[in-house]
């Protein structure tokens, strides 16, 4: 394309060059050349170089050079001036002062193409939200404004963040109808009375004319709907009418529409044509699927998946092996772009579908973010990653590497921290992969990863990944449901490596053979393994006690603890088992374990060459003095003899070696805790479990068998060995087998929701108008099951909304009668006794009344008020029956006429049934609540033969016989008792007869006599001509305006059951001025959301300046409190006396939240809200600070290494967090403190580079 400005070319003018704009490099840019031809000789029209030209734009090139050119003089060069000064004649045009000045593009252009051959068929605008009022600061659209580059990868607290997907958008107004809880409906939910007034004009008793004749055709055309016609005509092909076809859409014009339309033809053909077509679309109608939402579909793996090749023959990333049908299946999801959810056995390849959703991305050129639980795992893929794929950056807590990078790790916090803070990288994003989806069990971090997915936008894909779960259906049907996106569930179907379960009961050289195969590698419990090892162990055990008598339970066990341990390992080693994982769930115990076992070499000296060689090298990070620590200098010395210990104690940097070491094979006994178990693939040839007990804060259990499944996994290596091998040590006595079978073979942990609410979360969602917290609320994980079917539950709305609406005339009768209020008394009637009789018939006072023969009446269909007699009581596991002889009359079933229950005669039990034809019989169970009352009547009677003869003539070829003289004798007397009693018979007191005395029962008994009194004399609707006939159909409307109600009730946000803890907490936000009346956060609350741990307690201080007086040694050794989690006796712990006096200020204010708390409802003790600071670690950290080396510091306290490094660690974040409080609210003498602190801490080993991000 090109286009010229004309001008003279002859007056030398710069501005008179007749110049034209010509397209370049396929239509990626434009260039401007002199023409100094002829017009015959210029080229009218250049061919242009895209395949349909060039896009439509909104202004010209020739009105965009004029404006830049004319309309900026003040950005024309200052010293070439007189090169483009010019002055122009005015002229006048009056029509210019009407035209409107042009506004930045509210549109964008799209291409069109072929959704099956991808063909460019042209472009087209597309309306956008783009503008410059959008920002950060005011808007959750994608089409925002970017914010500032120092910004871009953590964002900032005052940032919206992205409208999260699957989330309807709502503007202000709609968000206040919502708050507003009310639906109209236009059709029959108009309101006739105005706000405030109390009366109205009611127009439901102005009837609508009667229709005529006549009929306007333009009305019914307007009614009619011929978009679809014309467009099937257009392009019948297309997708969408196809899908359109497909889906019987077609039928959805409605039927009163096509009703209309035919009242034009004829009346014969439109009594036959309009019946076939109605009947034919009511079919199709019947026939759809009901309004189920189905959100994730299990994937088949059954079978490979032939065609592959074929379907991606050019991958976006190649393994050097061929993968497996689950892998297979998923790159094949990704590839389509769906999301997926991957449960698999551990070892299983869940990796690989991570790797080939980061080639995608790569390949797209967008950003993948990977994230884990755990900071050391994180780091771990960080090296992996950046192996294959170089472009790899790390954001943790305290680290941030090569953030830029298309390819981000992270912990789950952090993820979440971006969302709420309006990160750019989420613009970016196009999957996120979730790994260890299992640990959203957790019950103190497990919440992180339900607002994570809640609140990712919409553009970002899920990729999850998991340990075998049960409930991954339906774990990925609350995701999909959440965004509103179909989830492809894969799971594999078997282990690998199978495994074979052990129990080991030796305790030496001799016994070393004692090893019992208890579950085979077809998960087959074997009795023989388990009896066998039971046996040996009895065995040994008396000759024992025979020979030595009681052992010493104290100095024995250490003894036979390292015995036991050399006896394994030596066999092991023997039969080329190593390497092993030891788990022991006990920091204390693991090194316990690992020093007793010093004489243990299991190296050879090429080995420990190499071994001594990393070591050392790791080392040279650390400082000297550190280098001597201890624990150092321990590890290195069992390192050589190929021991290893793994727990949270442990340097940071020295688990970090183990890790590298054991994936290298050179430590052949891992001693360590189950958090070994969760993260990077480390599989061992053996797994042994000390013990299969632990203690889980709150009390020692047996392992569930998750847990146990989830560290058992770590034996096999695929492709090396053909079994993986876990041996459970038996060191006392053999545990029971129905444990060992639940925990080896039964279902692993359910993935269950740990939703809670926090300050933090309440406060990031309120700062932003258009989000609510309950909308979070109702899209969590523990709210799914409640509102899974809500498609349905709106739909049966629907249908009762209906069902009422046609029974007016009884609307109008509750209106100005007392129906309501007297049904509403006669349901409560009827529920009280119920509860009462099953709580008193079978109390002992009441079973020594039931005994055979006595006589009650009954209320249930079809037996109202039927006097009956008790042969027996059935006991049932669930619950007691009592099988009762009924007086009938003949035919009595086959009756339509049936006395309503609500009548006040039936409700009052003042009429008893009387047979009018021939009495007759029915021997049947019922339940104690269909009893209405027991009477003071009983008679002898042979119940075994009565139940006999019943049973006798069940059978066929008996059923025509008549009953025996003994059933006829029961009816005679039962009937005689009628007849002499037609006004009922006298019933047992429950209070008097039975001796109630329970103040619930007696207070149910007065208030049943209450409501009979009020029944009997306190209504008027009684009285009413057509009460008989009409209470049945008033208390059928009234069932089902209170179900429509309920499921109301139901969908709606008062259902929710964090919805009372959430308005108490902002209640408390409230009270502590952190929002306003009106729910807006004020400052307070804008400091807590920098806060991402007690924040509430944290904001309280920075406001009562208890920081202004501290130094920053002090400062950093008190923040300490909120971030240390050990339990640490004070008495231990030297406080210089400014530290204590900070501390009682920090215990004051601590104490001031919990006591509001606690006043507004929270059910959170004040001293438990107190109690989750520790002061623990205040001396450790101030010497710290002081520049005390980190030798001397573990001096001061009993709490591991590992310990103080992660607590000093996580304080540095709280330094962090505090002095953006500070600069929030214009502190800068604190926001230098802080630095100041986070300065203090920031050296030597508790801060050394990660061996996996160097």
């Amino acid at each position: 394309m090109a286009c010229q400005l004309d001008g003279a070319s002859t007056s030398g003018n710069p501005l008179d060059l007749r110049v034209e704009f010509v397209e370049t490099d396929a239509g990626a840019g434009i260039a401007v050349i002199e023409d100094d031809r002829s017009p015959k000789e210029q080229i009218s029209v250049l061919p242009s170089l895209l395949p349909i030209g060039i896009p439509p734009v909104l202004k010209s090139i020739q009105d965009e050079i004029r404006e830049e050119f004319f309309n900026h003089p003040e950005e024309l060069e200052v010293h070439q001036a007189r090169h483009t000064q010019r002055v122009f004649p005015r002229e006048t045009d009056l029509a210019s002062l009407f035209a409107i000045g042009t506004s930045q593009s509210q549109t964008s252009i799209q291409v069109k193409r072929n959704m099956t051959t991808g063909e460019m068929l042209g472009f087209y605008e597309e309306e956008t939200d783009t503008g410059g009022t959008l920002t950060a600061k005011n808007s959750c659209s994608l089409f925002r404004t970017p914010g500032p580059p120092s910004q871009s990868i953590r964002g900032t607290t005052t940032n919206f963040p992205f409208w999260p997907g699957g989330m309807d958008e709502a503007n202000v107004d709609e968000l206040l109808k919502a708050s507003a809880d009310t639906i109209i409906d236009f059709k029959t939910g108009l309101k006739s009375c105005p706000p405030g007034l109390d009366h109205g004009i009611d127009y439901s008793k102005f009837k609508s004319p009667q229709a005529s004749g006549v009929f306007n055709l333009a009305d019914i055309l307007d009614e009619t709907n011929f978009e679809n016609i014309f467009q099937s005509e257009e392009n019948p092909s297309s997708p969408d009418s196809l899908q359109a076809q497909e889906d019987g859409s077609q039928d959805d014009i409605s039927i009163e529409q096509t009703k209309v339309l035919d009242n034009l033809l004829p009346e014969e053909k439109q009594q036959t044509d309009n019946t076939k077509d109605t009947n034919a679309s009511e079919q199709k109608r019947t026939q759809r699927s009901p309004l189920e939402e189905v959100w994730a579909e299990k994937v088949d793996i059954s079978s490979d998946v032939v065609d592959f090749h074929k379907k991606i023959p050019k991958m976006a990333h190649e393994w050097p092996f061929e993968l497996d049908t689950f892998q297979k299946q998923a790159v094949l999801k990704l590839e389509n772009h769906e999301c997926v959810f991957v449960a698999a056995h551990t070892s299983a390849g869940k990796t690989v579908v991570a790797e080939y959703a980061i080639a995608l991305s790569a390949k797209h050129m967008t950003r993948v973010v990977y994230t884990s639980p755990i900071k050391a795992l994180s780091n771990q893929k960080f090296r992996d990653f950046k192996q294959t794929f170089g472009d790899v950056g790390l954001i943790t807590g305290d680290v941030q590497i090569h953030p830029e990078a298309f390819c981000l790790i992270m912990t789950t916090e952090i993820l979440r921290s971006m969302l709420y803070n309006g990160s750019d990288v989420i613009r970016d994003l196009e999957w996120v992969i979730f790994d260890e989806v299992h640990y959203i069990n957790d019950m103190e971090r497990g919440v992180v990863w339900e607002e994570v997915l809640i609140m990712l936008p919409e553009h970002c894909n899920v990729i999850l990944l998991s340990a075998t779960v049960p409930n991954t259906l339906e774990f990925a049907n609350w995701i999909g449901k959440t965004k509103r996106k179909k989830i492809y569930v894969i799971s594999t179907l078997k282990r690998p490596v199978p495994l074979e379960h052990y129990l080991y009961t030796g305790n030496s050289t001799k016994t070393s053979d004692e090893l019992f195969m208890l579950v085979d590698s077809q998960r087959r419990f074997l009795t023989t393994g388990y009896k066998k090892a039971v046996a040996a162990k009895d065995e040994r055990s008396t000759k024992h006690s025979k020979s030595f008598g009681a052992r010493n339970q104290r100095g024995g066990n250490m003894a036979a603890d390292k015995n036991i341990w050399l006896s394994l390992i030596n066999r092991l080693r023997k039969k080329d088992q190593l390497p092993v994982v030891a788990f022991t769930f006990s920091r204390r115990r693991c090194d316990e374990n690992a020093a007793r076992l010093e004489s243990l070499d299991l190296t050879s000296s090429a080995e420990k060459s190499e071994v001594h060689i990393f070591f050392n090298r790791c080392a040279q990070r650390l400082k000297g003095t550190d280098r001597k620590l201890p624990q150092v200098l321990q590890m290195a010395s069992l390192l050589e003899k190929g021991v290893g210990v793994h727990h949270s104690g442990i340097l940071p940097i020295l688990k970090e070696v183990v890790e590298m070491l054991f994936a290298k094979g050179l430590v052949k006994l891992l001693f360590a805790t189950e958090t070994f178990a969760m993260g990077v693939n480390m599989p061992a040839r053996t797994v042994v479990f000390d013990s299969i007990r632990k203690h889980d804060g709150t009390t020692m259990r047996n392992l569930l068998p998750g847990e146990y499944i989830q560290m058992a996994g770590r034996a096999g290596r695929r492709g090396l060995d053909s079994t993986g091998t876990v041996i459970v040590l038996c060191k006392g006595d053999v545990p029971e087998s129905s444990e060992l079978n639940q925990m080896m073979l039964g279902r692993p942990t359910k993935l269950e929701s740990q939703f809670r609410l926090t300050y933090s979360m309440i406060l990031n969602l309120l700062r932003v108008e258009q989000l609510r917290v309950e909308e979070v609320m109702k899209r969590s994980f523990s709210e799914f099951h409640a509102r899974k079917d809500s498609k349905t539950q709106e739909e049966r709305m629907r249908k009762l909304q209906e069902q009422i609406d046609e029974k007016f005339d009884i609307t109008e009768l509750l209106a100005r009668s007392d129906y309501e209020r007297y049904l509403d008394n006669c349901e409560e009637l009827l529920h009280l006794r119920a509860h009462v009789q099953e709580e008193t018939l079978f109390s002992n006072a009441g079973m020594k009344m039931l005994q055979a023969g006595r006589v009650m009446v009954l209320d249930c269909a079809p037996y109202q008020q039927h006097v009956a007699v008790l042969l027996k009581i059935n006991s049932k596991k669930t619950e007691k029956t009592l099988t009762v002889l009924v007086m009938t009359q003949e035919a009595d079933v086959s009756d339509d006429v049936t006395t309503s229950k609500w009548l006040p005669a039936s409700l009052l039990r003042k009429t008893l049934f009387r047979p009018e034809r021939k009495a007759s019989q029915v021997v049947t169970e019922v339940s104690p609540k269909h009893v209405s009352y027991i009477t003071d009547r009983s008679f002898k009677i042979p119940a075994d033969k009565i139940i006999a003869d019943h049973e006798r003539r069940k059978i066929p070829r008996f059923s025509l016989d008549p009953p025996d003289q003994s059933t006829v004798i029961a009816t005679q007397e039962l009937l005689r008792l009628v007849e002499s009693n037609p006004d009922g018979l006298n019933q047992v007191d429950l209070l008097s007869d039975l001796g109630l005395n329970q103040i619930e029962l007696v207070e149910e008994v007065m208030r049943m006599r209450s409501l009979e009194d009020s029944i009997a004399t306190a209504f008027t609707c009684v009285n009413l001509p057509r009460f008989d006939s009409q209470v049945d159909e008033v208390e059928a409307y009234l069932k089902l305006k209170k179900e429509f109600n309920n499921i109301k009730y139901l969908l709606s946000e008062a259902s929710l059951h964090l919805l009372p803890e959430y308005q108490q907490r902002v209640e408390v936000l409230k009270e502590l001025r952190y929002v306003d009346t009106g729910g807006a956060v004020q400052l307070k609350g804008r400091v807590a959301c920098e806060i991402s741990s007690h924040e509430i307690v944290l904001t309280e201080l920075v406001f009562e300046n208890v920081f202004a007086t501290l130094d920053p040694v002090e400062i950093v050794a008190l923040l300490s409190c909120v971030v240390f989690q050990q339990k640490v006796d004070l008495d231990e712990v030297n406080f210089t006396p400014r530290l204590k006096e900070g501390m009682h200020r920090i215990i004051e204010v601590a104490t001031m939240v919990g006591a509001t708390q606690w006043q507004l409802g929270i059910r959170q003790p004040v001293e438990d809200f107190v109690a989750t600071l520790k002061f623990g670690l205040v001396e450790v950290v101030y010497e710290w600070a002081k520049g005390t080396t980190f030798k001397d510091i573990t001096n001061l306290t009993s709490v591991q290494e590992g310990m103080i490094v992660r607590t000093i660690q996580r304080l540095n974040e709280t330094c962090h967090d505090v002095r953006n409080a500070a600069r929030v609210i214009g502190d800068p003498s604190l926001h230098a403190k802080m630095e100041k602190c986070s300065e203090l801490i920031k050296r030597d080993i508790v801060f050394a580079a990660s061996l996996y991000t160097h």
